[in-house]
């Protein structure tokens, strides 16, 4: 019988701390996203008109202020929070690390700054109220069954 190799990253060699810069790194940044990650293939399905619509009709827009965060990054964010199982903290930091993260909640462009503060998390679930989370979910968990 055969083994079958998993393809894992490459290892790379021992290269002293003192040796190792930044600008010397690097990145995989001109490459294309691979089609196959869980966070492209997510946003595929998710038909986020609906679900941003069904935000948007719960808690509304506002014309004064400070413009609000787009529906998707808003409803994104409680989505890999709550399957990653991290805490508000994490979540904005896992984003602002992660170019998949950031094409799952509708970025055109990687950026390294943390979407938004932590402590919004607190004002999205209280404007969002439990019967439009689950709306929300009931409308993904049916993606999961059909």
């Amino acid at each position: 019988m055969k083994k079958t190799l998993k393809k894992r990253a490459p290892s790379p060699r021992y290269v002293s701390p003192n040796q190792l810069t930044l600008d010397c790194f690097q990145t995989p940044f001109e490459q294309k996203l691979n089609p196959d990650n869980r966070w492209v293939v997510l946003a595929r399905l998710i038909p986020w008109d609906e679900v941003c619509n069904l935000y948007l009709k719960n808690v509304g827009v506002s014309t004064t202020g400070r413009p609000a965060l787009s529906p998707r990054v808003v409803i994104g964010s409680l989505i890999i929070k709550h399957m990653c199982n991290l805490d508000d903290r994490e979540t904005v930091n896992q984003i602002s690390e992660n170019i998949y993260m950031q094409y799952f909640l509708g970025y055109s462009s990687f950026c390294n700054e943390l979407p938004f503060d932590a402590s919004l998390f607190v004002d999205f679930r209280k404007r969002l109220g439990m019967e439009s989370l689950n709306a929300i979910n009931e409308r993904i968990v049916q993606l999961k069954t059909s």
